[in-house]
């Protein structure tokens, strides 16, 4: 699968706003869409912002999706 909609997935399975930030340029990091239109190629420094109850559990999940390169599979954020 594509990093953005792996991204957008593991982001969707919480309840917070998440935000991704490159360049000044902020999107919803729910939206496959938005993500791409953000240019983040791989090597890119991006900021990942959550608000809501499960903040901090949804910015662990998607810290370690990009660490592990985007090879987690399904169920596993």
């Amino acid at each position: 699968m594509r990093p953005a909609y792996l991204f957008a997935e593991t982001a969707a399975r919480f309840d917070s706003q998440i935000e991704v930030e490159k360049d000044d340029i902020r999107i919803d990091g729910k939206s496959v869409l938005s993500i791409l239109t953000l240019g983040a190629a791989q090597g890119s420094e991006v900021s990942i912002q959550a608000t809501g109850s499960d903040a901090q559990d949804a910015i662990h999940a998607l810290e370690q999706l990009v660490v592990s390169g985007f090879n987690m599979t399904r169920g596993e954020a």
